[in-house]
């Protein structure tokens, strides 16, 4: 998994996406840019459309508006390699796979009874130690932990190593510990890949301390900027009232 400090992607802009469902309204006129080596964290009260739109930017769901790609050139890209992680993974966790096969599967399409390429085990190895999880990758799937089964997709994510990362809610339900061990991988990844981050959560602890950016929404952008900003805005006060953060 070769480092890509010079992934040519510059900015992510995301013009004027609204979603309905029916006559009901999830999304309206939401634009905002993404910039590569940054963090952007995705806040707002429940229900505020935040899983939505990270489904329209993925193209999952039926929008109007769309998603543009600039290069460092001011060339608009086609398209750009994006990894998702999901808020859990569901499967049997009685299946005896373990966390090597389960990422050598997902890059070959292959059964897991097959040998695999010493190079291919050792890309997979080292993604595993690219998220802070090396000592997981004969662990079985079903054994792990909340915040080590998020790692493990975040190493599966990164496979081929992507310009736009983005995570749902990837540490709902994790316990501190593995919340901050999260933060610190997806901080480690932001450095040394220059790749653009997208997250929701509900951390508004952890996001202060490590997010660049942070996107307020209810159905609509409220406020964005730095996390300074955004925190002290009068909209984030009425969105968490009750002192959210002391």
């Amino acid at each position: 998994m070769a480092e890509a400090n010079g992934c040519g992607l510059c900015k992510i802009k995301v013009n004027n996406i609204s979603v309905k469902k029916g006559s009901d309204v999830l999304l309206r006129d939401v634009s905002f840019e993404l910039h590569c080596g940054e963090l952007t964290a995705l806040i707002g009260v429940n229900g505020a459309g935040k899983t939505t739109l990270l489904r329209a930017i993925l193209g999952e769901i039926h929008h109007s508006g769309n998603v543009t790609y600039e290069s460092h050139d001011g060339k608009t890209l086609e398209r750009v390699t994006i990894g998702y992680v999901p808020q859990f993974l569901d499967f049997d966790r009685s299946t005896p796979v373990s966390v090597r096969d389960f990422l050598l599967c997902g890059r070959t399409g292959e059964p897991v009874c097959l040998r695999r390429p010493k190079a291919l085990c050792a890309e997979v190895e080292k993604a595993l130690a690219a998220v802070g999880a090396a000592e997981l990758a004969s662990r079985r799937l079903g054994e792990l932990s909340g915040g080590e089964m998020q790692r493990v997709m975040l190493a599966s994510a990164l496979y081929p190593v992507p310009e736009l990362l983005i995570l749902d809610e990837p540490v709902s339900g994790v316990d501190t510990l593995g919340s901050e061990r999260f933060y610190e991988s997806i901080s480690e990844l932001r450095k040394n890949y220059h790749m653009s981050i997208v997250m929701v959560s509900h951390d508004l602890q952890l996001v202060r301390r490590h997010a660049d950016k942070v996107l307020l929404i209810n159905r609509q952008v409220l406020c964005h900027g730095d996390v300074d900003y955004v925190y002290s805005s009068k909209e984030f006060r009425t969105a968490f009232t009750g002192g959210a953060l002391e």
